[in-house]
C-alpha cells in the first residue's frame, strides 16, 4: 500500500520542481521590470515592498497552482507559466495608469500603491487561473 501510494512521487517532483523553477524566473523577471529594488527594501524592513511583492507572487502563482492541476505535460504547464508572468507584467504596466510614479511611492514606503498594485495583481492572478480551466 505504501508503495502504491508513492508511485506517483516522480511526477510530484518533476511538477513540483517545474514549479518552484517557475517562481524563481517570475521573481527574476518581474523585479527587472519594477523601477524599484523589491528584495532591498524588503531587507531594509520597508513594508510596502513586501506587501506588493508577495501579493503579486501570490497572483502569479494561483495560475500556476491551475496550470500544474491542468496541464497535458510539463511542457505545457511551463507555456501556461509564461502566460501567467506575462499577465502580471501587463497588471504592473496597467495599474500605473491611475497611480503615478508607483514605484518611487512604493520605495519611499507608501502602502496604499503597494496595496493597489498587489491586491490588482492577486485579482488577475485569479481571474487567470480560473481561465485556465481547459
Amino acid at each position: 500500500m505504501i508503495l502504491q501510494s508513492l508511485a506517483g512521487l516522480p511526477a510530484f517532483l518533476v511538477y513540483f520542481c517545474t514549479g518552484l523553477i517557475a517562481i524563481v524566473a517570475y521573481l527574476f523577471v518581474y523585479t527587472r521590470i519594477t523601477a524599484h529594488n523589491e528584495f532591498q527594501l524588503i531587507r531594509d524592513n520597508e513594508p510596502a515592498a513586501a506587501i506588493a511583492l508577495g501579493l503579486s507572487l501570490l497572483g502569479f502563482v494561483a495560475p500556476l497552482v491551475s496550470a500544474i492541476a491542468h496541464s497535458a505535460n510539463v511542457l505545457d504547464c511551463l507555456i501556461w507559466a509564461m502566460i501567467a508572468l506575462i499577465v502580471q507584467i501587463i497588471v504592473f504596466f496597467l495599474v500605473r495608469v491611475p497611480v503615478p510614479k508607483l514605484s518611487e511611492r512604493i520605495a519611499a514606503g507608501e502602502l496604499a500603491p503597494a496595496i493597489w498594485l498587489g491586491l490588482s495583481s492577486l485579482a488577475a492572478g485569479l481571474l487567470n487561473a480560473a481561465s485556465m480551466i481547459y
